[in-house]
């Protein structure tokens, strides 16, 4: 079956990104390897990339210097060089009490300006800030599509003024309204619910 309206390859580009969130919530032991990063890479983008990108492969990191919309980044040799040191930084950081979602927001800016791959950036990237986060038993981070927008201009703030700060802000209250949108749900289905039941009682 296809989404309404949505071509195969965005289809597949779905079933991909969930096979790769199983994967990361049935791997969530250990530290951030570049092992690990490639197999989920190779998860998120195995039936879609050769379409994108054709020669590229899924898994490996980009043979070639990157750019996303109009941000273009520097020589890929090199910012891969940094890869393990970003990952070794974020064991750090999270071993040394640092909130997770500090951790995250940072953790999710630098990789998105290393930019390592071919595709699929972004989704992964945001992948494994919610990895760190469910680690440390926090709620998952949802971006809206009516914030993407928002959470662009976060991601353009760290090149742009040298500072994660408002990534960081961004991630902060898109995770406390996601907590109060769903509490307030919650309340709200058990308020019906037990109207609903005395309703019931009071006519038997």
């Amino acid at each position: 079956m296809i989404p309404q309206g949505k071509p195969l390859v965005e289809a597949f580009e779905i079933l991909d990104h969930f096979s790769a969130y199983e994967y990361m919530i049935k791997n969530l032991e250990g530290p951030l390897t570049e092992e690990y990063i490639k197999k989920l890479h190779f998860i998120l983008t195995e039936h879609t990339l050769a379409y994108r990108h054709p020669g590229a492969t899924p898994g490996e990191y980009t043979d070639v210097d990157m750019c996303a919309g109009d941000t273009i980044f520097g020589d890929h040799e090199e910012l891969i060089q940094r890869v393990p040191h970003l990952l070794e930084s974020t064991e750090k950081a999270l071993e040394k009490g640092i909130h997770p979602m500090v951790v995250a927001g940072l953790f999710h800016g630098y990789f998105e300006y290393l930019h390592p791959f071919r595709d699929g950036n972004e989704r992964i990237g945001r992948l494994l800030a919610n990895r760190i986060l469910l680690q440390k038993e926090l709620p998952l981070l949802i971006i809206r599509n009516d914030d993407r927008a928002e959470y662009i201009n976060c991601l353009k703030c760290i090149r742009k003024e040298n500072t994660h700060e408002y990534l960081i802000h961004f991630f902060f209250r898109t995770a406390m309204n996601r907590m109060s949108n769903e509490i307030a749900e919650k309340k709200n289905l058990t308020r019906n619910f037990s109207k609903g039941f005395l309703d019931e009682f009071l006519k038997a």
